[in-house]
C-alpha cells in the first residue's frame, strides 16, 4: 500500500470516541479509499467512493467502476486491548466478491501482522480463522466467507485477535448493530 494512502488513513481514521465526529467522517472516507485499493486497481486509477448511509455501527459505501456501482461496508472497534499500546487505525470491512456471488470480510490493521500467525474471529462463540498478510487479514478458506457473513448478521459482537510483527497480542471488540441491514443495502447496490 502506498505510503500516501497509509497517511490519508491514519489522519482521517475513524474513532470510537463521539467526541471526534468531524474526524469520523474524514477516517472513514479515508479508509473507502483502501478498501477499494483491496478490490480493484491502483489507487490512483479508481473512482472516488462516498459514504451512502451509516447504520448504527456500520457504514455503507459505494463507487462507480466501469463494471458499475459497488457497494461495502466498514466498521471500527468499540475496544481496544492491550490498552498501553499504540494499535493505529483498525477496521473491519465486508466487500463484495469479484465474482458478484456473495461477500468476503476483511480485517484492516494499523501495523503489520506476525508472518506464520493467525488472526481469529469470534462471533458470539463461533471462531472464524484468517491469514494474515502485511496488515491485512481474510479468511483461510474462502468457503468460509459466507458462514462468517451470515454469523455477523445474526451475532450481537465480534472480537478479533491478532499478533502484531513485533509479536504484540491484540484483541478488538466490534459492535455488530446494523451490519444485517448495511449488508441488505449493499447487496441492492448497482
Amino acid at each position: 500500500m502506498g505510503y500516501l494512502l497509509r497517511a490519508a488513513i491514519a489522519a482521517a481514521a475513524p474513532s470510537p470516541f463521539p467526541t471526534m465526529e468531524t474526524r469520523l467522517s474524514i477516517k472513514l472516507f479515508a479508509l473507502s479509499a483502501l478498501a477499494l485499493s483491496t478490490i480493484a486497481a491502483p489507487v490512483l486509477a479508481q473512482p472516488i467512493p462516498s459514504m451512502v448511509k451509516k447504520f448504527d455501527a456500520w457504514g455503507l459505501y459505494s463507487y462507480k467502476g466501469d463494471g458499475g456501482t459497488t457497494c461495502y461496508v466498514l466498521t471500527t472497534p468499540t475496544q481496544m486491548q492491550p490498552a498501553n499500546v499504540d494499535h493505529g487505525d483498525n477496521f473491519f470491512l465486508v466487500a463484495p466478491k469479484p465474482s458478484g456471488s456473495g461477500f468476503y470480510p476483511q480485517a484492516i490493521m494499523g501495523y503489520d501482522l506476525k508472518g506464520g500467525s493467525q488472526m481469529t474471529v469470534t462471533v458470539d462463540g463461533r471462531t472464524f480463522a484468517l491469514e494474515p498478510k502485511g496488515n491485512s487479514g481474510w479468511t483461510k478458506q474462502e468457503s468460509a466467507d459466507a458462514a462468517l457473513v451470515a454469523a455477523m448478521k445474526s451475532g450481537s459482537s465480534m472480537t478479533l485477535e491478532a499478533v502484531s510483527q513485533r509479536g504484540t497480542q491484540t484483541s478488538y471488540t466490534f459492535s455488530l448493530s446494523g451490519v444485517s441491514a448495511a449488508l441488505t443495502q449493499a447487496g441492492r447496490c448497482g
